[in-house]
């Protein structure tokens, strides 16, 4: 059940018009740039974690 927890930056990251939008800039970087990047640290942190709860399963 926890694995998942590895559908949702799959889930974020495919439905584009979501996040295809100038405002609100982080910086200077519009919304469309630091929305896919804030999924590169959050897709490793959920790895992290369906990784841990899968091997502590076993």
């Amino acid at each position: 059940m926890i694995r998942l927890l590895l559908l949702l930056p799959f889930i974020g990251l495919m439905i584009v018009p979501f996040y295809n939008i100038r405002e609100p800039m982080l910086s200077g970087f519009p919304f469309f740039y630091w929305y896919q990047l804030a999924w590169v640290p959050l897709t490793s942190l959920l790895t992290y974690i369906v990784y841990r709860s899968a091997r502590d399963a076993d």
